[in-house]
């Protein structure tokens, strides 16, 4: 099918229902995350087992120091003491290579899951339904695939790895703990519970903030993304000053919620630090008291204390990890939310393929509406024969352009049925439906490449030889061949080598080369001046020709030929006939051809 997609339109209330979203179950996205790491399993047993030892490692140097104290520098057995600072040096060398091989590791793991992610978000894309495009700000969809997976990566990068080994340092270090002094142990774990409340707290309330700074960022890049590509319009109306002050509003938002994260989330930091220093404080005190009754040594204490540090340390690094571990939960919630949308709904088990279509199109008693506040289309009925140019007209927002989106299936009608050659268009599969429509835009959208790509995306297998017959028939050979690389100029999504008639014409030589059984005209020549018209008038004939066409304009002079003219308001068609036969009838048609051209 040749065909680009409707514009969507935006529907800002939805935007700001999105935003005001409370947090989801945080436990859920994690497990969900944790799911995404199955395929990483092997790598990731190695990377645990790496930072194991490595951690296990430290610990055991750890435990050296107390040992050097009591046995070697107390005696000033200075050989000994040599012998065990070599074995020291030995395991924490050992260490840090082991660390390192763990850290390539877990890098290899998080931009797996990250790649896999930001693949399964674009695939769903594909299956989601027009609805979602047309009720969601494309800035913020945008956000979601760039920034918040890049969030989830940069977090995955660090916390994998921290968590691991922060395990294993409370583990271990715990472990060494009971083994030097029981006593001791159960002092150093008073501050605990303290810790753990704390830290709730302030988790549940920044999680808050995270989550709507997130979502602030996805609208703020959904302005930037809607303005830049409109900058003549903001210049032409002077709008640059109402524009900066509709961003300053959205920018001073986002950094009052960012602050107020920040101050929460920076809260675990110095929180930790004050908890630790009087626990640290309290260890001394009792250590001193048990050194005194000769139930521990020096060395011992030495040990713990480091132990103690080590035990407390991986929470302190967990609080300085914790902002953007939130940000990364935050960002996984927007992304599972797009992931869990439902898609398009699938075809009928019993689906058919379009086969040897005649062309006969049929709206038997079709009726529509996107919300159920307003009906957009009213009891339509009409019928297209086989090679017949259906001509629809009517006031702007009359529901011409919704019909196009009943008959392609990017909606489905809510009473009525349509056919194509007698068969219902819920019974065909709707790739096949929608491979044998061809389309043409008011607004031509083309892709990044060259044109001669922009023209094969009609027919992916189309020769050389066939896209410049196309581009012949859509009489857009002359302009390109001028053109200094010809059919390999590349274009831009906003290049201005070509006029907007240009593109229409190579849209049109992308719709002849799919050969739809179907066509299906919206506005195609309303941007463009009367020369450019009269081209493409000649171009659209060509593609035209033993088609039926659905022809939507506004321009009543380009469909004075067509076989039946459907005029549409208010979601009824009022009349329909042939041009002479609609003048003759002196109504709505009438009405609209003579205000046109008195004008």
């Amino acid at each position: 099918m040749a065909q680009n997609s409707f514009q969507p339109k935006i529907n800002r209330r939805n935007v700001r229902m999105l935003n005001n979203q409370k947090p989801k179950n945080t436990k859920n996205t994690l497990k969900r995350l944790w799911k995404l790491l199955a395929g990483q399993r092997v790598k990731l047993i190695s990377a645990t087992a790496f930072v194991a030892m490595a951690t296990i490692s430290n610990l055991l140097g750890t435990r050296l120091v107390g040992i050097a104290i009591d046995e070697f520098i107390s005696v000033n057995n200075f050989n000994g003491l040599f012998k065990l600072l070599v074995f020291s040096a030995v395991i924490y060398i050992l260490a840090a290579i082991l660390n390192r091989i763990q850290i390539l590791l877990s890098v290899k793991i998080s931009q797996t899951v990250v790649t896999n992610l930001r693949q399964m978000l674009f695939e769903k894309f594909q299956t989601l339904p027009l609805k979602f495009f047309d009720t969601n700000a494309h800035g913020d969809l945008m956000s979601r695939a760039t920034n918040d997976i890049d969030t989830i990566a940069n977090s995955l990068n660090t916390s994998l790895s921290q968590v691991i080994s922060s395990a294993i340092t409370i583990t271990g270090s715990l472990i060494f703990m009971l083994m030097i002094s029981p006593i001791l142990t159960l002092v150093a774990l008073i501050s605990l519970p303290v810790l753990f409340v704390i830290t709730s707290f302030i988790t549940k309330r920044s999680k808050v903030y995270f989550r709507k700074q997130q979502n602030i960022l996805g609208e703020l890049n959904g302005k930037i993304e809607e303005v830049i590509p409109s900058q003549k319009v903001v210049k032409i109306f002077v709008k640059e000053d109402d524009e900066i002050h509709e961003f300053e509003k959205l920018n001073k938002n986002l950094n009052q919620i960012g602050i107020q994260a920040q101050i929460f989330s920076g809260l675990m930091g110095p929180v930790s630090t004050l908890i630790n220093g009087i626990n640290y404080a309290l260890i001394s005190l009792a250590g001193s008291v048990l050194a005194v009754y000769k139930l521990i040594t020096i060395g011992d204490i030495t040990s713990f204390v480091m132990y103690t540090k080590q035990f407390a340390r991986p929470f302190n690094e967990l609080a300085n990890q914790y902002n953007m571990l939130i940000l990364a939960i935050a960002g996984a919630e927007r992304v599972f939310d797009i992931l869990d949308e439902s898609p398009e709904p699938e075809d009928k088990k019993d689906s058919i393929e379009l086969k040897d279509i005649k062309g006969e199109v049929v709206f038997d008693n079709v009726t529509f509406s996107y919300t159920k506040e307003k009906i957009i289309l009213k009891n339509i009925n009409l019928t297209a024969n086989p090679g017949e140019t259906i001509a629809l007209v009517g006031p702007t927002g009359a529901g011409k352009t919704t019909i196009i989106n009943l008959l392609t299936r990017f909606y489905d009608i809510q009473k009525g049925k349509i056919s194509i050659d007698g068969i219902n268009i819920t019974d065909i599969k709707r790739n096949s439906l929608r491979g044998s429509l061809g389309i043409v835009l008011q607004d031509t959208y083309l892709f990044t490449g060259t044109i001669l790509n922009n023209i094969k995306y009609g027919r992916l297998d189309a020769t050389d030889s066939e896209i410049k017959e196309a581009a012949i028939l859509a009489n857009a050979h002359e302009f390109i061949h001028r053109l200094p690389n010809g059919y390999e100029t590349v274009l831009t999504e906003d290049d201005d080598t070509l006029s907007q008639g240009q593109k229409q014409m190579i849209a049109i030589a992308r719709a002849i080369l799919a050969d739809p059984s179907i066509l299906i005209l919206d506005e195609a020549t309303s941007n463009v001046d009367t020369r450019t018209e009269v081209k493409i008038q000649k171009a659209m004939l060509n593609l035209m020709k033993g088609r039926t066409s659905f022809v939507i304009a506004h321009r009543l002079s380009t469909i004075r030929n067509a076989d039946l003219i459907v005029v549409i308001n208010d979601g009824e068609i009022k009349e329909a006939g042939n041009h002479k036969e609609l003048l003759e009838k002196k109504g709505f048609y009438y009405n609209l051809y003579i205000n046109q051209f008195n004008s």
